[in-house]
């Protein structure tokens, strides 16, 4: 095998690359409509040859585990429209948005990308001059406990600025911007209008557009008419067929991992500090479960997501992560027959290893995290998710 090498930069000295690759970061969880109106927008836009997609595995960036596992949501990228899904490892993709987005801009980087693209609430906010004014440390300035962090930070941006950065998806569209503005060779910024419905809404309505979030409650209440009428049918179909998770399925093991775990054991806890170790152990010996557990546990400090990525350090026993945001391999999740062709057509001049099996030196290595992540899911699904499973070919 040949072992992780450092680097991010895709373009070598002699390499020739005639493709025009878009570049999207993405969570698919479940893919929809808005997703598919964002591709159809971008590729127009950016007069793609091909789509490449850097997408988090069976964990999301928020600390929940993915509705369907990450083979499902590649093929469903797949058969709408994207053309190479690559899996964003463990360690970047389950982080806070800051170490989130410099893994996922590295890595479409690397891959050759000329255009990032990605939905935002206001496409036209100057997110140059958010960046010009974040602060240069983070410590020196919000030392205050009686807000979250990201309240605290965008709050400082405004007060530069005049900016209100609060919605979602410019959030992150600020970390992405961020990210890119670090690169030796910066990615062309194309932010596409999010449509219809804010990312946090929790219901869908008379609309063929919905957030993910609106999909995933209407599916908790199996609700097939309003989730048909926004998402593929591909994806209806998979989310009426394929074995499926939430965080309820893994709450007895957390529950129990809480209530068991001494508290010098949790202290080690990757990302566990300000005493958070305490709230949670009290709140799981209550709770009747994962959602009642979250709204004991939470305080002004932490948000839900902060909390929920620390139940996930806990469940997979993660104790240190080093929050490194360069690749150290690329896992190939899929690809169309133009996919293929633009991977063989780059993957020499690649920095590091492309995987497409996974084999006992990657589980005992670089791809350790990835492989404790899908184990865990493999064991309440019964799905193979890394031993078995090749790329996804259409």
């Amino acid at each position: 095998m040949r072992r992780p090498r450092a680097g991010s930069l895709f373009v070598k000295k002699g390499t020739v690359k005639t493709t025009n690759a878009l570049g999207i970061i993405a969570e698919y969880n479940p893919f929809h409509n808005g997703h598919k109106y964002q591709l159809v927008t971008a590729k127009r836009r950016a007069n793609a040859d091909v789509t490449v997609a850097v997408m988090s595995g069976n964990w999301v960036q928020r600390g929940e585990p993915a509705l369907l596992d990450k083979w499902q949501r590649t093929r469903l990228a797949l058969e709408n429209g994207l053309d190479l899904v690559v899996e964003l490892p463990f360690e970047m993709a389950v982080q806070p948005a800051h170490l989130f987005a410099a893994g996922a801009v590295n890595y479409l980087h690397m891959l050759g990308c000329e255009t990032l693209a990605f939905g935002a609430e206001h496409p036209d906010m100057d997110f140059a001059q958010l960046v010009a004014n974040q602060p240069a440390s983070q410590t020196a300035h919000f030392k205050q406990f009686d807000e979250t962090y990201p309240t605290l930070f965008n709050d400082y941006l405004e007060q530069q600025t005049g900016i209100d950065l609060r919605a979602s998806n410019d959030i992150l569209g600020f970390t992405y911007v961020a990210a890119n503005a670090r690169l030796q060779t910066q990615m062309t910024i194309l932010p596409i209008q999010r449509q219809t419905s804010d990312h946090q809404s929790e219901t869908i309505g008379e609309t063929t557009i919905a957030s993910g979030a609106a999909i995933r409650k209407a599916f908790e209440k199996q609700d097939w008419a309003d989730i048909a009428q926004v998402v593929p049918p591909t994806t209806l179909s998979a989310l009426q067929t394929q074995p499926t998770v939430d965080w309820e399925t893994f709450w007895p093991q957390l529950r129990y991992q809480l209530l068991l775990a001494a508290m010098p054991d949790l202290q080690r806890i990757y990302q566990m500090s300000e005493g958070i170790e305490y709230r949670l152990k009290q709140a799981a010996l209550p709770a009747t479960g994962f959602q009642d557990f979250l709204r004991r546990a939470k305080t002004k400090r932490f948000t839900y997501a902060r909390l929920q990525r620390l139940c996930v350090y806990v469940l997979l026993q993660v104790t240190t992560v080093a929050p490194n945001t360069q690749p150290r391999y690329c896992r190939v999740l899929g690809f169309s027959h133009k996919g293929q062709a633009y991977l063989n057509e780059i993957k020499k001049a690649l920095p590091v290893p492309v995987i497409s099996k996974v084999t006992d030196d990657w589980i005992n290595g670089p791809y350790r995290l990835d492989y404790q992540a899908g184990l865990l899911r493999q064991m309440m699904t019964g799905i193979d998710q890394d031993r078995l499973q090749h790329p996804v070919i259409l």
